[in-house]
């Protein structure tokens, strides 16, 4: 692709009001073309290998198969095209999942419309755009004891579990089954040799593990 061709963009994003925002936004600005909007995966994934999109913008809550599921799927069809999260959603599971699973950069919705353009050929040009409180809570992540015997994802649960989050509302945000959960849970008090949620809190607060 030259260098003068217009960034093509296909965005993902169940709101239509949102959608149909974002799309004017970026086509006003010189040098971009939104080829493309969807309102979740599994309409996109009908013809979106004929949009040959440059950048894709995608929501994690969608019906049907969310963001999060939506982008190794993206990327084995898509390879060369390069993912922007766009969410409502400031949760560092979330973030790392997204940016895990192969995601360019993470931006939340309440991002001015020309920091979100500026984004869009940042994330072309091979940089990995961020919000900055996304940007804070990633560096923050990093601060924590790396000598933790907790993996990353029984480290997210103890994080919800802090925060007060029940079984089955840490199902949800993480997209997992209740079953997997209490797996995680068991392996955790194993661990950290604890018996309870309250020991388990305190234990990984005191050797900086959350």
């Amino acid at each position: 692709m030259d260098d003068n061709d217009d960034i093509k963009i296909v965005i993902i994003e169940d709101n239509e009001t949102i959608r149909n925002g974002y799309a004017f936004l970026i086509n006003q600005a010189e040098g971009y073309l939104v080829v493309n909007t969807y309102i979740s995966f599994d309409e996109a994934v009908k013809t979106i290998l004929c949009d040959n999109p440059d950048v894709i913008l995608l929501d994690i809550e969608l019906p049907g198969t969310n963001g999060i599921q939506a982008i190794p799927k993206l990327k084995k069809l898509l390879p060369h095209a390069h993912i922007l999260i766009l969410t409502v959603y400031e949760s560092e599971n979330l973030i790392f999942d997204a940016l895990s699973n192969g995601a360019s950069g993470y931006l939340t919705k309440n991002t001015p419309a020309v920091k979100i353009v500026e984004s869009i050929k940042e994330v072309k040009q091979g940089g990995g755009p961020m919000s900055v409180n996304i940007a804070r809570l990633v560096i923050n992540s990093f601060r924590k004891n790396q000598d933790s015997p907790l993996s990353k994802r029984e480290t997210q649960i103890l994080e919800l579990i802090t925060d007060g989050k029940s079984r089955s509302q840490i199902a949800k945000e993480l997209f997992i089954d209740l079953e997997t959960v209490r797996s995680h849970i068991k392996n955790i008090y194993i661990k950290l040799d604890v018996n309870s949620r309250a020991d388990a809190i305190k234990t990984a607060r005191d050797n900086r593990l959350i």
